[in-house]
């Protein structure tokens, strides 16, 4: 698997990194969204540099302009709930790009710290062929990640597979690489310190879902 840390070249992210961590900020739930928003527009902007391009002519007013565009089409794919703010940015610049939405939750089973990742809600297109962008704000354990992509798979196998996700814990990093092929793109905003005993990513910023859209039951 491919590692991309976005945020180890100073930009304007760390900025709007900072803010959606900030627990002042995280209090206005118009701005986190928006945050997110443009945290998932950067993203976009440094995926479609590894995106295979094509030849293409373009007719001006003036004459014709020989420029590229993307080669392939592209699926984004978003994970419910927290992944919808940051799929609004990936859409703002992929704008032709098609929209798959799956639901991905920890269920604790024994109503302890023990969880199973259930993966139950999905309408997507194919991915035959495509640009695949799975986007999720936070990586803590992985689980919910490849239990997606196995779910997405069993018909359709894209092109190309790019992962993006706002904030990652080293574990759950480690285990995408343990559990995914090499063509696969990692693509991350900050890399944090660990998991705590509740596989929460330290130091985070907490429920990404909850400061977007409320607490939910």
């Amino acid at each position: 698997m491919h590692i991309h840390y976005i945020s180890e070249q100073n930009s304007v992210l760390n900025h709007f990194l900072a803010q959606i961590r900030d627990v002042n900020i995280q209090k206005d739930s118009m701005r986190f969204r928006k945050n997110i928003e443009r945290i998932g527009e950067i993203m976009s902007y440094e995926i479609s540099k590894q995106l295979e391009y094509k030849n293409l002519e373009i007719q001006t007013p003036l004459g014709i302009k020989k420029t590229t565009t993307i080669a392939n089409p592209i699926v984004l794919c978003s994970i419910l709930r927290a992944g919808l703010a940051l799929h609004q940015g990936f859409i703002n610049y992929f704008d032709e790009a098609e929209n798959g939405f799956v639901s991905a939750y920890r269920h604790h089973y024994n109503n302890d710290d023990a969880f199973d990742i259930l993966v139950e809600y999905q309408a997507t297109p194919s991915f035959e062929g495509k640009n695949m962008i799975l986007v999720d704000p936070m990586l803590a354990t992985g689980q919910s990640i490849v239990a997606v992509l196995n779910k997405l798979h069993v018909e359709h196998q894209p092109k190309e597979i790019h992962i993006a996700v706002v904030i990652a814990a080293p574990e759950g990093v480690q285990y995408l690489q343990e559990q995914l092929p090499e063509n696969v793109h990692l693509w991350v905003g900050a890399l944090d310190e660990k998991l705590n005993e509740k596989n929460y990513i330290v130091p985070g910023l907490g429920d990404a879902g909850d400061l977007a859209y409320g607490i939910k039951l």
